[in-house]
């Protein structure tokens, strides 16, 4: 049984004026601009470059829920995640970054880099974006993102396939939104399934 502390999920920050700290695995790691960033380890650290906008970060985390009428039915639902929470290889977390331009003015640019939280695999096709965001993957630690990951196989008779990558070797999402208007929100959504 794996016990993951959830106790950061209400932290927020302001890019360029608030630091943002948590402890939720797979917290936002990297939010940035043309104007402003953040990053850390174990966290994120809002720091000051250029303020052009202002963007307060949330993220919130869901534990999905399977239910089974008397017919046998099955229903699903998404349960909240705050405290201390349990979670059992198999369960399937859902991540909410919402990321709300505060100001009057655009930011241009905006980029999520997001890490799949450590023993935790990434559950394929399942993210989710508002504004026109781009998603790109890693399965390389960060290094390099693509649309399609993809992998060599090589085969006993020595042909070699490129196919695409299995989920489970996901390690980073990256979002990157074109403009974040003034006083509008971004919001994205992915799955993350417990090994």
């Amino acid at each position: 049984m794996k016990r993951l502390s959830f106790a950061g999920l209400g932290a927020f920050a302001l890019i360029a004026t608030v630091p943002f700290v948590s402890q939720v695995p797979g917290v936002a790691s990297l939010w940035h601009s043309t104007s402003a960033y953040a990053e850390g380890v174990g966290g994120a650290i809002a720091q000051n470059v250029k303020t052009q906008g202002q963007i307060q970060l949330r993220l919130e985390a869901e534990k999905q829920v399977v239910a089974q009428d008397q017919q046998g039915k099955q229903s699903k639902t998404w349960q909240p995640l705050k405290g201390q929470v349990v979670v059992r290889p198999g369960d399937v977390l859902r991540y909410t970054l919402i990321g709300e331009n505060k100001s009057d003015r655009p930011v241009k640019n905006l980029i999520l880099n997001q890490p799949i939280p450590k023993g935790m695999v990434y559950v394929l096709q399942s993210t989710n974006v508002t504004n026109n965001a781009k998603v790109i993957y890693s399965i390389d630690g960060g290094r390099s993102f693509v649309e399609n990951p993809t992998v060599k196989v090589t085969f006993p008779d020595g042909k070699v396939e490129t196919k695409p990558a299995p989920a489970n070797l996901y390690t980073h999402i990256r979002l990157q939104v074109p403009l974040v208007a003034g006083k509008t929100t971004v919001k994205a959504t992915y799955q993350t399934q417990v090994r």
